[in-house]
């Protein structure tokens, strides 16, 4: 059998093309002593692998040239050579762009187990994965909402931003997001069950969306999930309450080198903001709880999500640049069986 890997070649200048991947086949290897094989079933693609094709300083090392593209995978153990898995396990793991993983007995503990009789395995890598317990935490532990406040969401249609909303609307808050095109606010709304969505498309500037922003949130914001960055936080920043608390998630108007400077910086300090940034895999042990929580949720069909599935292995490169573009709805996936 061949095993069909998408390598990253080149380093973007700006903004990422399919040129800096490159489509390599390889053969499938047996496991040995102690190793497992998966056919990985989705590729999750995610903002973040953007910053990590750049070789300068982050909070993880860049990703390596002329090697597999990292990314987090769903699928089933096909041969064992291991007592804690057997054929046919579905599992999840940190498997990259690839048909096939074999995963050594010294890095079993990137291999879970996973039970899809009442969530979906796609869903492992959304609403009750990594973008899943990205929301968890960043609500819970840095925003820490309360009953009748005021919870602030950009990117609010994406595996993030949606399930962000849909936690803070269980906790009794105000949850209003921020999206791209009517249909998008529309599903924030109607689908996630969000109070008000705002279409940043239909404002031009910064004084536009901050008044839109202000008719949303009549009593201010309390707590703002960022994803974005650029005008939309310049917006967010000029409805922020005094003790308001900002999660920092991502930046994803700055993805391809453009300059992200803060227009109000002075507003952290008169409204005694709390302004965090974080990153999920360094809050391991939130995840137990928080994914206990996430699978209850939507098995139980109350935590909606939406997915993007790109049909197989080769549309991967354009399903990711299109992502970082806002092309998909909700979580986007590669299948790959």
């Amino acid at each position: 059998m061949i095993n069909k890997q998408w390598h990253l070649v080149s380093r973007p200048s700006g903004e990422a093309t399919v040129d800096n991947f490159k489509l390599v086949e390889t053969p499938v290897p047996d496991p040995e002593g102690g190793q497992v094989l998966v056919r990985n079933h989705y590729l999750s693609l995610d903002p973040y692998m953007r910053g990590r094709m750049n070789d300068m300083k982050s909070y993880a090392l860049p990703q390596p040239l002329n090697a597999v593209m990292q990314g987090g995978t769903a699928g089933e153990v096909v041969a064992s050579k291991n007592p804690a898995f057997g054929v046919g396990d579905k599992v999840v793991a940190f498997g990259g762009w690839q048909q096939f993983q074999l995963v050594d007995a010294s890095h079993l503990a990137m291999l879970r187990k996973v039970d899809t009789r009442q969530v979906p395995l796609s869903a492992y890598l959304g609403a009750v994965g990594m973008p899943g317990v990205t929301a968890w935490v960043g609500l819970n532990t840095i925003i820490e909402p309360r009953a009748g406040e005021t919870v602030l969401v950009s990117a609010a249609s994406g595996a993030v931003g949606a399930v962000v909303g849909q936690l803070a609307k269980a906790k009794g808050c105000r949850a209003v997001g921020i999206a791209g095109g009517a249909e998008k606010c529309r599903v924030v709304v109607e689908e996630f069950g969000f109070d008000a969505c705002l279409d940043y498309k239909l404002h031009a500037d910064v004084k536009s969306l901050s008044k839109a922003l202000r008719e949303a949130c009549p009593k201010g914001i309390d707590g703002n999930f960022e994803n974005v960055g650029g005008k939309v936080l310049d917006a967010v920043m000029l409805n922020m309450n005094a003790f308001s608390r900002m999660a920092m998630c991502g930046m994803i108007s700055g993805y391809n080198g453009e300059p992200i400077p803060l227009a109000a910086p002075q507003l952290i300090l008169v409204n005694r903001m709390k302004v965090q940034g974080f990153i999920v895999s360094e809050h391991m042990q939130h995840w137990p709880a928080a994914l206990q929580e996430l699978g209850g949720l939507v098995a139980a069909g109350k935590l909606k999500y939406r997915e993007s599935v790109a049909p197989d292995i080769e549309s991967a490169p354009e399903a990711f640049l299109g992502m970082l573009k806002g092309k998909n709805f909700g979580k986007q996936l590669v299948k790959l069986i």
